[in-house]
């Protein structure tokens, strides 16, 4: 089959074992031809090309600014896309005929792209929903449901969802939310489709651990607490500040914060402000440096704001299982990746309202036979959470 693939998040590497292109590799593997398509924003200085990696053809479209900008130009910027994957589509792939097309939300705008391949090919649709949008930025207070920008995006939700032929969600509370909130889908075409990567083992020997804590200052005595990510909105940054207050008498343990976005600076002001000894925040790292960083922690962690009423599952949980770590998830109530975890043997829950209740769960984490629990985290990532069985998922629906 031709299968075309549609995604707002940055493609910058088809070799880099990451969720979208582990997939696309996978498949490939299959013997489909894959194309896919992604944005790139005007502030890299580069214009609309089309290449070849990793035998996949990669169409990169040059759009506005969607990261690292203010949220007026990001949302123009977003509205712009759909145009302008149209347009690219037009002009580099007129002579292929899609047999499939999968997206992965956000944004909720590719409807008319997806019209479009659908009148032209006959091409069947499958979306990856990865995001619930607008809901979840009316549950972070950006708008409300009576705004006209609400009303907006939620007509166009309903034509995202109207056009798929099937709709994959990220688990059972994804698909019961979706279904719940929009009667009018058909629920044969709801079904789970997580999260995957390849099944890969990262994980490192303690000689190995030991030097990178080393070059990095970190512990090599106490059990190390990490969270690897978008340091935004969604991650209530103040709340998880509040957790590492919580736990600076704590003797035992070492907490990591690395990643980039908009409260990033949040997290710079505390640390420089109180100094904290057993806090370390660095502002991102290159992917393979961050992965061996990632390597050498005992913990990884999950934050999500309290406020959620969608039920979000970070991608970042099969970062750690690949590195055979136990996972804190310290989420909403509406999310189900608690019960995951739990039910998997890999990790605690803990609700984000009391910074106290995270104490306690990393307690239970500092005395926990880590080791196992890990072991566990890596047969559960290769039973549900593998690029080959996202593609065997997809493909039964064809």
């Amino acid at each position: 089959m031709n299968i075309l693939f549609l995604s707002i998040g940055r493609l910058d590497d088809l070799t880099q074992n990451s969720l979208y292109p582990d997939l696309l590799r996978e498949i490939k593997s299959h013997g489909h031809n894959v194309y896919a398509v992604s944005p790139l924003e005007k502030r890299f200085n580069k214009e609309t090309a089309l290449a070849t990696e990793a035998g996949i053809e990669i169409l990169r479209v040059k759009i506005g600014n969607i990261q690292k900008t203010n949220i007026i130009e990001k949302g123009i910027s977003t509205l712009l896309i759909e145009s302008q994957f149209k347009k690219a589509i037009k002009k580099y792939f007129s002579d292929v005929k899609f047999d499939l097309v999968i997206y992965s939300t956000p944004p909720i705008t590719f409807a008319n792209v997806i019209k479009f391949v659908k009148k032209r090919d006959g091409a069947a649709s499958y979306l990856l929903l990865k995001d619930i949008f607008p809901q979840n930025a009316v549950d972070l207070g950006m708008f409300s449901k009576k705004s006209p920008i609400y009303k907006m995006f939620r007509n166009k939700e309903k034509s995202l969802y109207k056009l798929s032929d099937r709709i994959g969600c990220m688990s059972q509370a994804n698909v019961d939310f979706v279904l719940k909130h929009n009667p009018y889908i058909d629920a044969d075409k709801v079904h789970i489709s997580p999260n995957s990567v390849e099944f890969l083992d990262k994980n490192i020997d303690a000689e190995t651990k030991e030097n990178i804590r080393k070059k990095y200052g970190v512990p090599t005595d106490k059990k190390v607490f990490i969270y690897g990510g978008n340091l935004g909105k969604p991650q209530d940054i103040p709340f998880v500040i509040k957790c590492l207050k919580s736990n600076e008498n704590k003797d035992d343990r070492f907490f990591i914060i690395c990643g980039t976005g908009t409260e990033y600076s949040k997290l710079k002001a505390y640390v420089e402000a109180e100094n904290p000894k057993n806090v370390l925040v660095i502002n991102g790292l290159p992917k393979d440096e961050y992965e061996t960083f990632v390597a050498s922690a005992d913990v990884g962690l999950i934050f999500l704001d309290h406020r959620f009423t969608i039920p979000n599952c970070p991608s970042r949980m099969l970062s750690y299982m690949q590195n055979k770590m136990p996972v804190i998830a310290c989420t909403d109530k509406a999310t189900d990746i608690g019960s995951i975890i739990e039910n998997g043997g890999f990790g605690w829950w803990c609700e984000s309202v009391d910074a106290d209740e995270f104490v306690k769960v990393c307690d239970k984490a500092c005395t926990a036979d880590l080791a196992q629990m890990g072991e566990n985290a890596k047969k559960c990532l290769a039973e549900n959470y593998s690029a080959k069985r996202s593609y065997e998922i997809i493909m039964e629906c064809e």
